[in-house]
C-alpha cells in the first residue's frame, strides 16, 4: 500500500509463474546475495508510523498519472497561476517518464519568469536589471579574470550570455519606447 508501513500482500506464486515468464528463478535465497537486508521490519529499523493526517487541499493540485493520490503532505507556497500554470497542469498529463513532461514544465518555467518580469513593471517595484542579473558582480567580483586562462566549462557560451541576459530587457525597453511613441503620436 502506498505511503504505509504496511506490507503488501503477496500475489499467488504459482499465478505469477504462470503469468510472467521466468518468475521466481531468484526465490531461493541460496541465490540471492541481499537476503539478509530484505528484511521488512518497521520496528528494526525505528520506522514506526502510519498513514498521517492528510492535509487539506483547498485547491485542486496537479497530480502525477504514476499515483493514485497526492502524499499526504505537500507545497503550497507557489499556487499554479497565469499561463505558466496552465503549461503545468497540462504537462501533468503525460508520465513523467515522457520527455513532453518536463519540456513543458521546463517551458512553463520560463513562461513564468517572463510573466514575474511583466509584473514588476507593472508594480511599484521593478526588476533591477543590473543587481539581480549578475552584471555588477561582473566588475566588483573579477568576472573577466576569473574566466581567463582557466578550464571552465562556461567559457564556452560565455559571448552568448549578454544576448541572453539583457536581450529580454533590450526587447522590453523598445517595446516600451515604441509604445509610447505610438500613445504620443494619437
Amino acid at each position: 500500500m502506498v505511503y504505509t508501513a504496511d506490507h503488501p500482500s503477496t500475489p499467488d506464486i504459482e499465478d505469477l509463474r504462470a503469468r510472467i515468464p521466468g518468475w521466481g528463478v531468484d526465490r531461493d535465497p541460496a541465490d540471492r546475495p541481499s537476503v539478509p537486508r530484505e528484511r521488512i521490519d518497521p520496528a528494526g529499523t525505528g520506522a514506526h508510523w502510519d498513514f498521517p493526517e492528510r492535509q487539506p487541499e483547498l485547491r485542486p493540485r496537479e497530480r502525477s498519472v504514476e499515483h493514485k493520490m497526492l502524499t499526504p503532505v505537500f507545497g503550497t507556497t507557489a499556487p499554479l497561476r497565469g499561463a505558466s500554470g496552465t503549461m503545468r497542469r497540462f504537462a501533468y498529463r503525460y508520465s513523467e517518464g515522457r520527455a513532453a513532461h518536463w519540456l513543458m514544465l521546463l517551458a512553463a518555467d520560463r513562461v513564468d519568469a517572463i510573466e514575474s518580469h511583466a509584473q514588476s513593471f507593472l508594480g511599484l517595484h521593478p526588476d533591477n536589471p543590473i543587481t539581480q542579473t549578475g552584471v555588477r558582480t561582473e566588475f566588483t567580483h573579477n568576472g573577466l579574470r576569473a574566466r581567463r586562462g582557466t578550464t571552465r566549462v562556461d567559457t564556452n557560451h560565455a559571448w552568448m550570455d549578454p544576448f541572453i541576459v539583457a536581450g529580454p530587457w533590450v526587447v522590453t525597453a523598445a517595446v516600451i519606447t515604441r509604445a509610447v511613441r505610438l500613445l504620443r503620436r494619437g
